[in-house]
């Protein structure tokens, strides 16, 4: 072999030895970074993963919002209707007490009328309980007087005043009182036959009269009246039996 083919034989070897080394280091690094490449790719793959996991949250939660707002829809309608009946309600009432005020206006002098005929009733009346039924009259007027008593009480207590007064004309009753039999005071039992009739008997039942509401005075009544008075009188205290007895009694004209 020559020199020169030697030469070139060396160099061929010393090319062949350096393209290995080359290729070594370079199929090194594709591995590096096909492995870096795969990393990245798994830290990608695993943020998409995790992106997909809150989008799917997000998407029920926003299902959920839709829900609760249709939810919410409805009950708001639902209180809407509530707050108008409610608000119907108020204007009733507010119409209603705008109206107590005339209805005030008028009832007011309408109860000083009623007392005004009770009053004057009562005394045209045959003086059944006289001085009580008197009485009930004045404290309707104080009653009408009084700041503290509400109009519906006032006017509660004359219709209550009234209904007494009928059953004065619907009941049997006997009491103790006094009359003025011509200039004499005496003390007798009386008894009322509703408002047919109102008689005073003695307390010795000796002696009987009757009231004449057109002369608007005592009549003594004969004997033959007076057994009668006296089982009327007993009647009414349920000391016997109701029975039939002849009483006075004015026919209605």
């Amino acid at each position: 072999m020559s020199k020169r083919t030697l030469i070139a034989s060396t160099v061929m070897g010393a090319f062949a030895l350096t393209g290995s080394a080359v290729s070594a280091d370079t199929l090194d690094k594709l591995h590096e970074e096909e492995a870096k490449i795969h990393a990245a790719a798994a830290k990608s793959q695993e943020k998409i993963n995790t992106l997909f996991e809150q989008s799917q949250e997000l998407l029920v939660e926003y299902r959920q919002t839709v829900d609760e707002t249709e939810n919410l829809k409805v009950y708001n309608d639902y209180i809407a209707s509530l707050v108008a009946d409610q608000q119907r309600s108020i204007d009733s009432l507010q119409r209603q007490i705008d109206s107590i005020e005339d209805t005030k206006k008028g009832i007011v002098p309408l109860m000083f009328r009623m007392i005004d005929s009770l009053e004057q009733f009562v005394k045209l009346d045959r003086p059944i309980h006289l001085e009580e039924r008197l009485e009930r009259v004045e404290r309707l007027r104080d009653l009408m007087a009084n700041s503290n008593v509400t109009v519906s009480e006032q006017f509660r207590q004359v219709i209550e005043a009234y209904l007494v007064e009928v059953e004065y004309g619907t009941k049997i009753n006997s009491y103790q009182g006094t009359i003025d039999a011509n200039g004499t005071e005496v003390t007798v039992d009386f008894f009322n036959l509703g408002r047919a009739a109102l008689m005073a008997l003695s307390l010795d039942q000796s002696s009987a009269w009757v009231w004449n509401n057109e002369t608007r005075a005592w009549e003594q009544l004969s004997d033959d009246y007076v057994s009668s008075v006296v089982d009327a009188v007993k009647m009414a205290n349920n000391v016997i039996p109701a029975d039939l007895i002849k009483l006075p009694i004015r026919a209605a004209e």
